[in-house]
């Protein structure tokens, strides 16, 4: 098979045989009242002890520059049920400000997503600038456990366990 050159499209297209859970991933705007969020893939445990999690985040993205002034997130593992929050929080900030809130809960010092598979409050203990996104490595706080089945995202599409 001849070698093929390694475009930003055909290593996305790659990836999207990669199934992955689907997370969201919350931080708070700039005024620290109001609550932003991505729903995000490029999630990861890191280390048992301590916990460690880290999170990919573009630099193009809106979240990007209040995850580096706020140094704290929290992640949420959506359940299959959660597929209307994953799309809201992919969808751009214009149309995002006319759809109903998600349910937010408080966890540690982050807002989470309520009903979710497990939820986590994180703090950035550091970063790594990795192309044109950086890795947010930080240390789990506190950690809750939910209930139900994951939702997945495999081939750019949203899915679910059989």
């Amino acid at each position: 098979m001849p070698n093929t050159e390694v475009t930003s499209e055909l290593f996305r297209t790659a990836w999207s045989n990669f199934a992955t859970g689907v997370t969201v991933i919350t931080t708070l705007e700039a005024e620290g009242t109001d609550v932003h969020g991505m729903t995000a893939n490029g999630v990861a445990s890191i280390s048992l002890e301590p916990p460690l999690a880290m999170v990919t985040i573009g630099h193009d993205r809106n979240t990007f520059p209040l995850m580096m002034m706020n140094q704290r997130f929290g992640i949420s593992v959506l359940t299959r049920e959660q597929r209307g929050v994953a799309r809201h929080f992919s969808v751009p900030e214009e149309i995002r400000k006319t759809l109903p809130t998600p349910p937010y809960e408080e966890l540690g010092e982050s807002m989470v997503i309520g009903g979710s598979l497990a939820t986590m409050d994180c703090r950035v203990v550091r970063t790594v600038q990795a192309g044109d996104h950086t890795i947010f490595l930080a240390e789990v706080e506190h950690v809750k456990i939910g209930y139900g089945h994951p939702l997945i995202f495999y081939q750019s599409h949203f899915a679910e366990l059989a």
